[in-house]
């Protein structure tokens, strides 16, 4: 199982969009994506413009097919309009 971590920056006037825009959207496109297992959206306590998204696949192989898929690729534009910055981070779930 892999698990991965996004972490966006959001200009404040943009938090409840993006909020709506990952729970309404990409979440729901995501959890239909073959190999998909969770995903969570948090919020920093300490700085309401950071927010990680945490998900799992079952595997590398549908980590990367959703990511190249063609509903992911739609879906980037309204995502990056809402975001100013991202890092990835990828793990192996050991236990």
């Amino acid at each position: 199982m892999i698990e991965r971590h996004l972490t966006f920056t959001v200009d404040p006037g943009q938090a409840k969009a993006f909020e709506q825009f990952m729970t309404g959207e990409y979440g729901p496109a995501m959890a239909r994506s073959p190999g998909f297992v969770r995903l969570d959206l948090l919020r920093e306590a300490d700085d309401q413009t950071h927010y990680r998204l945490t998900f799992r696949f079952t595997d590398a192989d549908s980590a990367a097919a959703w990511r190249t898929s063609e509903v992911h690729q739609s879906l980037q534009p309204a995502l990056k309009a809402l975001h100013a910055g991202m890092t990835v981070q990828g793990f192996d779930v050991i236990a």
